[in-house]
Order: C-alpha cells, then sequence, then structure tokens
C-alpha cells in the first residue's frame, strides 16, 4: 500500500510492477491529474490482469460535485477529439 499524492503520482511514476487497486479517498479537480494517476497502473508491462479503481464519495459533499464535474470534464474532451479527428478526415 502507498499512499500517494495525485500531483506526483501523475507524472512520472509506474505502479505497474506492483499495484493492480487504486482507491481515491480525495478527488482532484484536475482531470489530467485524474486520468495520469488512474494510468499509472494500467500500463505496457502490468502483471496482474485487472485493474481496480475504487472511488470514496461520501453523499451530499464536495467529492459529489468534483466526480460529476470530472465527468463532465472527460465528456467534454472526448467531443473535441472526436470532432478534431472527424475534421482531420475530412481534409484527407
Amino acid at each position: 500500500m502507498a499512499v500517494i499524492h495525485p500531483a506526483s503520482a501523475g507524472h512520472g511514476l509506474n505502479l505497474q510492477s506492483g499495484g493492480s487497486t487504486l482507491v481515491w479517498f480525495g478527488l482532484t479537480w484536475s482531470l489530467e491529474l485524474y486520468q495520469q494517476t488512474n494510468a499509472r497502473l494500467w500500463r505496457q508491462g502490468q502483471k496482474d490482469t485487472t485493474v481496480v479503481i475504487h472511488h470514496i464519495i461520501t453523499k451530499n459533499t464536495i467529492d459529489e460535485r468534483i466526480m460529476s464535474a470530472l465527468q463532465k470534464k472527460e465528456r467534454a474532451q472526448s467531443a473535441l477529439i472526436n470532432a478534431v479527428k472527424a475534421d482531420l478526415e475530412v481534409r484527407k
């Protein structure tokens, strides 16, 4: 078990050799840090076949708002990437 902060774990830290479970007990507002921290477990060379990411979110707290904001940011980012891909395909 390791206790890490997403700002430091999200960049340069590889956990695939010894980790397969991540528990978020305090979320970050940053979609980049959230995605990068999650991606530290699922990497090429992963020894475990399953990676599990848990979120501890208490009802009626700021954690619900943060999780909702992260989901909205992820949808917006995906929509933008898909729009750029479609535009690039049309220009070919």
